[in-house]
């Protein structure tokens, strides 16, 4: 088995001789580490789009508008992902962002997991009837367990997920009136260790 150090090198190289900068290689080494990490096939994606790019042209995008579309090419996924991320701030005022057509989508992916690191918000990333929720490049959950190569996404979505409490507040005042149980423990820990102070006497 590869080891994650491994895969983010050689991506990051095959990226470079795929014509990107070696900035660029350096965050999709990082992408496709993270894909591999969270059991999404990274190195498959990347490796059928480099083979696909070398006959093919795809649009870069580089600026992001809340309804993104190109009626002939499709959209390069590492050049529409950096945008992403560099435009996060501004573009989560927006709420909800449409793509049509994003070539290998999955590649896209970890840019919006990035973004919500950096936006400090969930994002809720749609590729056609896939569903990946992104919470802060921590961790991923998905409706889809399908393992391959996705060549297209003809429709993506992106949806800015609001903070909030998963619990009512109700359960929150009995959960911490539970916890108060703790308090009477400690304080009754401080009277004993205070008593015995002062009883030894090395001078």
């Amino acid at each position: 088995m590869k080891s994650l150090s491994e895969i983010e090198t050689v991506s990051k190289r095959s990226t470079r001789a795929a014509g990107y900068s070696w900035g660029i290689a350096e965050e999709v080494g990082k992408n496709i580490r993270m894909l591999e990490m969270f059991g999404l096939p990274g190195i498959k994606n990347l490796n059928h789009y480099f083979k696909v790019k070398k006959k093919k042209k795809f649009e870069n995008l580089s600026l992001i508008n809340n309804e993104n579309k190109n009626d002939i090419l499709e959209f390069c996924p590492i050049i529409a992902g950096l945008s992403f991320l560099d435009q996060s701030r501004s573009l989560e005022n927006l709420n909800l962002i449409k793509f049509e057509k994003i070539a290998y989508p999955l590649l896209f992916l970890p840019f919006i997991s990035r973004a919500s690191e950096v936006i400090g918000k969930k994002i809720q990333l749609k590729i056609d009837n896939k569903i990946f929720l992104l919470n802060y490049n921590h961790s991923l959950y998905s409706n889809s367990s399908e393992e391959g190569i996705i060549e297209v996404g003809n429709d993506v979505l992106i949806n800015f997920k609001e903070n909030k409490d998963s619990f009512e507040e109700k359960e929150w005042k009995e959960l911490y009136k539970f916890s108060e149980e703790t308090f009477v423990e400690e304080d009754e820990k401080s009277k004993l260790n205070s008593a015995g102070a002062g009883l030894t006497d090395n001078d």
